[in-house]
């Protein structure tokens, strides 16, 4: 985890393809559009492939993902693309997972580097091995000074973890005497995240027709706008990206009051 001890603060139905309307502009897009990326396995099951196809097809719906987040104004992106829950899968399965991270970690991160793109990782890197560990640090300070889009991936990550690590960091800070008991509130406790740094989401995307948070940013998404869209994550592509700008665009957010008359 980056930081100090106090860290710095901080419809469920979707639309088609075929929803969109493209001589419509978004406005403004969302400062911080998240992902669930799911349906690599049911992408490679329809096509009699082997389950690490669909994995590597994912891979260059990442690509897309990341163009289309740059050419749309995005300013952070978020890709939930290795759980905690994922640890529980076939040890075959999790070492061509591994090997394509570590892949693309290795070779696409300068890639990256060059369109601007600042990386961050958040999760429990420490069940990686190690040389996974160095790549995705390399990635985070060969990126740092990027500003065109700050990639945020989550690897190994649990939102039910990350709120305990955090209450376990600020019990600790109380006991030392960094902070008060007293003066706790949401937004001191947002620092103790692993995504202090980070603004909470305004969008969250999962493909594959599931309607489930599946333990993603469980703190920071409590006023996100959630997009839940059929097609599996090996056929996402930029007109998928902006028919969830467009939704997202036509959401009323009121985080709690009332509406506008």
């Amino acid at each position: 985890m980056t930081g100090g001890d106090v860290p710095a603060p901080n419809s469920v139905t979707g639309p088609t393809v075929a929803d969109l309307d493209r001589t419509r502009v978004v406005r403004v897009a969302p400062a911080h559009v998240a992902v669930i990326m799911d349906g690599n396995g049911r992408w490679a099951a329809a096509r009699g492939l082997p389950r690490v196809a669909g994995h590597r097809a994912g891979a260059e719906a990442v690509r897309r993902c990341i163009r289309a987040a740059i050419t749309r104004g995005v300013g952070c992106l978020t890709l939930y693309a290795f759980s905690s829950e994922n640890w529980r899968r076939t040890p075959d399965e999790v070492a061509d997972l591994t090997a394509l991270l570590r892949y693309y970690l290795r070779h696409k991160v300068s890639e990256l580097c060059r369109e601007g793109v600042r990386i961050r990782v958040i999760g429990d890197l420490s069940r990686f091995d190690p040389d996974v560990r160095d790549e995705a640090r390399r990635a985070e300070d060969l990126t740092a000074a990027n500003t065109k889009l700050t990639l945020v991936l989550a690897l190994s990550y649990g939102g039910r973890a990350d709120i305990v690590q955090a209450a376990m960091r600020v019990a600790q800070a109380a006991r030392s005497g960094a902070i008060e008991p007293g003066e706790l509130d949401e937004a001191l406790f947002s620092r103790f995240l692993l995504t202090a740094d980070i603004p909470d989401p305004d969008l969250i995307i999962r493909t594959s027709g599931e309607c489930r948070l599946s333990n993603f940013l469980l703190w920071q998404s409590a006023y996100a706008e959630l997009i839940f869209i059929e097609t599996l994550w090996p056929d996402f592509d930029e007109r998928h990206f902006d028919a969830a700008l467009e939704t997202f665009a036509r959401r009323e957010r009121r985080f709690g009051a009332r509406p506008a008359v």
